[in-house]
């Protein structure tokens, strides 16, 4: 298991180490939702990854089974839950442990800040990997 948390502490969480992707998303959404010129995430299955300490300063952004969760207290996006609340895009930045998967692509390059320029090798899509 790795384990996660928010800037502050006030939120920590659990997940298996058995990501099934990950990817770089470039979208307007997710540089909106972190600060950063795109959010390294990686997908799992939703029962595989638990909030363990402050479950009660969660917010929600949208809906249990389609929205992100941040820390109430620091605002740190944790998680996106997303496909109809069967899966859960961690957020790797959150990760105090190191995960065996990396990255495999850069999704929604079509929308990436301009200021950015990705210098990396990996496959590049306009949307959704395999979408365009």
């Amino acid at each position: 298991m790795l384990s996660g948390r928010c800037l502050c502490g006030a939120v920590h969480y659990e997940v298996a180490d058995e990501f099934a992707y990950s990817l770089n998303c470039h979208c307007s959404d997710c540089r909106r939702a972190t600060g950063s010129a795109f959010k390294p995430f990686a997908g799992i299955e939703r029962g595989k990854f638990a909030i363990t300490q402050g479950a009660d300063g969660l917010t929600i952004y949208g809906k249990p089974d389609a929205g992100d969760l941040h820390c109430a207290k620091c605002g740190s996006l944790l998680c996106s839950v997303v496909r109809e609340g069967q899966y859960v895009h961690v957020t790797l930045g959150t990760l105090v442990d190191a995960p065996s998967i990396r990255p495999s692509a850069h999704i929604f390059v079509g929308s990436k800040a301009p200021w950015f320029t990705i210098t990396d090798n990996l496959p590049q899509h306009q949307g959704h990997a395999g979408g365009g």
